[in-house]
């Protein structure tokens, strides 16, 4: 998708003129970044951007060849999507190395690609087709890959609404929908033979949403909170998202796939909301966006209780606010940044205090989502935070795939969840 011409604003020159040195080694934070917007910067323009989160990680949701090319030599590792409609043509290896060809190999090594997602959500549409041609699509990925002699830095993968599971909470309970195991354990063999990752979208937003007045709002939101306590493993939780991450690992385990590594492909809060979407303000997605990042960032909490020896990898939703995201209008508010580089709300810190914390020690890893390193960091210009600001247009999507009924199907499975939780919240506070 070529992106519109860019007006640049005086403001947004400004940013740009900041300048700051991202250090060496941070935490595994990576953000999304989408174009479904018609005002949205050029990609050069985006650089600082994303450098001044502290973010060395890239999702796109295509293979953009402006912003594969803008980023060349950045250090920053690339997941580069192909959409849906895609899968067909995947399932033959030809045309599958055909596609490496032309989106790919032109930008490597300069643009440090590291992993390709076959579709998004493709089991929680319902849609037999392209739950037949999921896996197919992805073994022909990964035939050209090694066919093109990348299989080693390149990765293969898709990206699963949390939905997949029938239980999430305790986490220990974690299971997968009974209905889906046919089509999902020959992808965790895949993922088993090709050590890629399983890539989970997880929204503790949308169990609020569904609950707002027995989900307590400090544990989804990463603030102080007493926490709840697995009844089966004594594990002390005390955000929603570990939690959610843990009851994934406890579905892998179930199945039989218990060394499979789980990333967060998508995890965000709206700054803004229809009137039912409860929550959906600039001060959660302040707090839960910024706690996130200020966690991961400063070393204190990379590593779930179920899993603690691996670190976590986490790509924030989303980049931008995106104008032209169909759906609720939660969808078109999840961006950290407006269009013209401004935020869309404050996160909370300053980026001087986000940096001193990872360069400070802890115990945040710089773990690869497939592998290939970062390289050497260069100074960037980073923006400086601004006040918050509740009228903030525009976002950066989810997915091209239409969004009715996606996020019902995810805040389904809390329905049992909310009532234990609050049961073991009340347990815990006597």
């Amino acid at each position: 998708m070529e992106l519109k011409s860019f007006r640049r604003s005086s403001s947004f020159i400004f940013l740009l003129s900041v300048t700051f040195i991202i250090p060496t080694a941070i935490a595994s934070i990576g953000v999304n970044y989408g174009q479904i917007g018609d005002n949205l910067p050029s990609p050069s323009e985006v650089i600082p951007l994303i450098k001044s989160i502290g973010a060395t990680k890239v999702k796109l949701y295509d293979a953009n060849p402006q912003i594969l090319k803008a980023f060349a030599n950045t250090g920053i590792e690339f997941i580069v999507g192909l959409g849906n409609e895609y899968l067909s043509k995947m399932k033959d290896p030809s045309k599958a190395l055909t596609w490496i060809k032309q989106n790919v190999t032109p930008f490597l090594p300069a643009t440090n690609i590291t992993c390709i997602t076959i579709g998004n959500e493709i089991l929680a549409l319902n849609d037999s087709s392209l739950t037949l041609s999921l896996l197919p699509a992805m073994q022909g990925v990964h035939s050209a890959l090694t066919t093109a002699g990348l299989s080693d830095q390149i990765s293969v993968t898709t990206a699963h609404s949390l939905s997949i599971l029938k239980t999430s909470f305790p986490p220990s309970a974690g299971e997968f929908q009974p209905d889906l195991l046919d089509s999902l354990t020959p992808i965790l063999e895949f993922h088993r033979k090709t050590e890629s990752p399983f890539l989970i979208n997880a929204y503790p937003f949308f169990a609020y949403k569904g609950s707002p007045k027995e989900v307590p709002l400090d544990f989804v939101l990463f603030q102080p909170n007493q926490g709840v306590v697995d009844p089966a493993t004594g594990f002390h939780y005390d955000n929603m998202l570990f939690a959610q991450i843990d009851a994934v690992y406890s579905a892998l385990a179930a199945a039989g796939y218990k060394s499979l590594r789980v990333e967060i492909s998508e995890t965000g809060w709206p700054s803004k909301g229809d009137d039912d979407e409860f929550g959906a303000t600039p001060e959660n997605a302040k707090r839960y966006n910024g706690n996130l990042i200020k966690m991961m960032m400063s070393g204190k909490k990379t590593k779930t209780p179920l899993r603690p020896s691996n670190d976590l990898s986490i790509y924030v939703f989303a980049l931008f606010n995106e104008n032209l995201k169909p759906g609720p209008t939660s969808e078109r508010n999840y961006g950290l940044f407006k269009p013209d580089g401004t935020q869309a709300y404050s996160l909370g810190f300053t980026l001087n205090d986000v940096v001193r914390g990872a360069s400070g020690g802890g115990g945040g890893g710089n773990s690869s989502s497939s592998g290939g390193g970062g390289g050497g960091k260069a100074p960037v210009s980073p923006v400086s935070p601004v006040a918050p600001d509740s009228a903030s247009t525009g976002y950066l999507a989810i997915s091209y795939a239409p969004v009715t009924g996606k996020r019902k199907g995810e805040g389904a499975i809390f329905s049992m969840a909310v009532v234990m939780m609050s049961m073991l919240l009340a347990r815990h506070l006597l």
